[in-house]
C-alpha cells in the first residue's frame, strides 16, 4: 500500500490558522500551537458575542424608551401596557428609533398608551 504524504495538508491548515491569528500579540500570531488555542477562543468568543448582542440592544432600546417615556409623564411598563390595550403593534427597535430621531411621534405614541 502506497505511503500518505500529509505536508501539503498540513501546512495548508496551519496557514489558514495563522492568517486568522493576524495580529495577535506576541508568539500567538506566528506560532501554529499558540494560534490555534487562540483562534479557537477567540471564535467561541465571538459565537457567544453574537448572541449577547440581541439582548444588550434590546436593553439599550428599553433604556430610551423609558427616558423618552418619562419625559412625557409615564414609564416604559405603563406606555408598553397601554400600547398592548390599543393594539398597537410596534416593536422597541421602532420605538427607540422614534424616542431618538422623531420626538413628536413619540409623543403621540404616548398619549395614545396613556388613553388606552
Amino acid at each position: 500500500m502506497a505511503r500518505v504524504k500529509t505536508a501539503r495538508i498540513t501546512r495548508k491548515k496551519h496557514k489558514k490558522v495563522l492568517k486568522q491569528a493576524k495580529g495577535y500579540f506576541g508568539a500567538k500570531s506566528y506560532r501554529f500551537r499558540n494560534a490555534n488555542q487562540a483562534v479557537l477562543k477567540s471564535l467561541s468568543y465571538a459565537y457567544v458575542g453574537r448572541k449577547d448582542k440581541k439582548s444588550d440592544f434590546r436593553k439599550l432600546w428599553i433604556t430610551r424608551i423609558n427616558a423618552a417615556a418619562r419625559m412625557n409623564g409615564t414609564t416604559y411598563s405603563k406606555m408598553i401596557a397601554g400600547l398592548k390595550k390599543a393594539n398597537v403593534n410596534i416593536n422597541r427597535k421602532m420605538l427607540a428609533d422614534l424616542a431618538v430621531n422623531d420626538m413628536k411621534a413619540f409623543e403621540e405614541i404616548a398619549n395614545i398608551a396613556k388613553n388606552a
